[in-house]
């Protein structure tokens, strides 16, 4: 096991700058001609507790605010929940082996704070720790990189009735649990990530309740976000303090907001909504501050009296690698919005903005637009206008209407357009001087996809609901192929049909 992680890559990706390589001059081939990406480039895929574990109620887990928000009627689309998902719980050794197959060289999962803490505080509960343990060394026998991410989305229920994310309590049992997991598997992973999209759990989970735990108070949204900056903080200083060894981080989602036209409105509008949803958590992780002009904008529905003196300091500690989720960019126009529209409740201080259609797009069938241009913007923007980081995607990726055929194949053409051309967009950042060292397809499984339940399938690998059999989807044979040759050919993949 020792000899496993001694030869991996991650950390050697992690400390030194990606070199890309030309291809040779008056090159003919298609090989000769393909886009390579740095030598040991990380090509990962990724999933989250919640939606793949299921075994809710094994080994002592306990319950989270998303067993509560799934089981209220209403919430989740069909009354889905994540009781037992993909049982992942159950089949993780088969789910690796199949990770082995397509070539993986790492694999980004997220611990589930219920298994080791039934009720978010106290000692850990030894059969939650040894499920993870036996998943991270069986990955390292599978010759994959294990990156671990603390927190995406799974408070425990206790902690929410006992005021959860807007509490500022909660960020210190945070820093306890994540000091737990890290005493037990410190040794043996060495890429952590403190949390997942702060800004969805904070703004849908407490501001426009679309999330759980469903509470639509743009307060208590305000107050979750500082304090999900300050439990990372915390947790940082934590895991340091037992072996600064390892490689930490967080990962945000980023939605770049672009004006609609060049009203004045509009542009104020936009750089609004982009303080709010992606600037709020940048400028603190890496600039040490929250920007003032999202401090005037939150001042309109709140104090900020939760705001206290070395919490910036807590917040801004150096981190080794920004995680960046990116899915798509908006197009924003100023309010107010058309009569009836209900106030845009994840954006406070911003309600009256208007996310403009984005015509002439192809669409995913979570009727997202496809932008790969957004993601090159977006990593030159990081590259540009912030501290040095090392960066990787952490999540990529698209619901589209998979089925299985007669035959039990699995066809899924835009998808692999999809990545292709996201791929590409990356590409072009590295040969424009962008550290980044690693990209995880969004997801490896289909799964439990939120309040959306089972009814949107983003997995390179199709799963049978009602057997649990798991079908490699046509792009994941085209991802391993990337893998091998760590790029791309000559020739990008037919772009997805207008309209999803």
């Amino acid at each position: 096991m020792t000899a496993a992680r001694e030869d991996h890559t991650s950390t050697t990706l992690l400390t030194e700058a990606p070199a890309v390589h030309a291809p040779a001059a008056g090159a003919e081939t298609e090989a000769d001609a393909a886009l390579a990406f740095p030598p040991k480039f990380i090509w990962g895929a990724g999933t989250a507790a919640y939606q793949i574990e299921g075994g809710a109620s094994d080994d002592g887990r306990g319950a989270s605010i998303w067993d509560t928000f799934s089981r209220t009627p209403g919430r989740v689309h069909n009354g889905d929940t994540g009781d037992r998902a993909v049982d992942h719980y159950h089949r993780y050794e088969q789910d690796v082996a199949l990770m082995a197959q397509l070539g993986l060289r790492a694999y980004r999962f997220s611990v589930a704070w219920p298994r080791i803490q039934p009720d978010g505080r106290g000692p850990a509960n030894q059969h939650g720790l040894d499920y993870y343990r036996r998943l991270v060394d069986c990955l390292l026998d599978h010759d994959v990189e294990p990156w671990l991410t603390l927190y995406h989305w799974d408070l425990p229920q206790a902690l929410q009735d006992a005021g959860g994310w807007p509490r500022r309590d909660t960020a210190e049992r945070f820093a306890d649990y994540a000091a737990l997991v890290y005493e037990a598997l410190h040794d043996r992973v060495r890429i952590w990530t403190t949390m997942n999209e702060p800004w969805c759990s904070a703004f849908l989970g407490y501001g426009s309740g679309r999330l759980a735990p469903g509470v639509q108070d743009p307060h208590q949204a305000v107050r979750a976000a500082h304090h999900l900056m300050l439990g990372h903080g915390r947790a940082i200083a934590a895991l340091r303090a037992i072996d600064a060894g390892n490689q930490l981080g967080i990962t945000l989602d980023f939605n770049p907001a672009m004006p609609a036209s060049g009203d004045p409105a509009d542009v104020e509008m936009a750089t609004r909504v982009d303080g709010l949803r992606n600037r709020i958590f940048l400028d603190a992780i890496l600039r040490g501050a929250y920007p003032a002009d999202v401090l005037r904008d939150l001042e309109r529905v709140t104090d900020l009296s939760h705001l206290r003196d070395g919490d910036q300091a807590v917040i801004g500690m150096p981190i080794d690698l920004l995680g960046v989720n990116y899915y798509n960019r908006a197009l924003v126009a100023a309010g107010p919005a058309a009569a009836g529209a209900a106030p845009m409740l994840e954006f406070p201080g911003a309600e009256t903005a208007v996310f403009v259609p984005q015509e002439n797009r192809p669409r995913t069938a979570r009727d997202w637009p496809v932008d790969p241009d957004g993601l090159y913007d977006l990593l030159l923007r990081l590259h540009r206008e912030y501290p040095p980081v090392p960066l990787a995607v952490t999540e990529n990726g698209a619901a589209f209407n998979d089925y299985a055929d007669p035959e039990g194949q699995v066809h899924d053409p835009d998808r692999i357009s999809f990545l292709d051309g996201h791929f590409r967009a990356a590409q072009r950042a590295i040969a424009a001087g962008v550290d980044l060292r690693g990209y995880f397809v969004w997801s490896l499984l289909d799964n439990f996809e939120w309040e959306e339940g089972y009814s949107k399938r983003f997995g390179l690998i199709y799963v049978d609901y009602p057997t649990q059999q798991r079908v490699l989807k046509d792009s994941a044979h085209w991802y391993r192929q990337v893998i091998a040759r760590n790029g791309l050919d000559g020739h990008p993949a037919p772009a997805p049909a207008l309209g999803g």
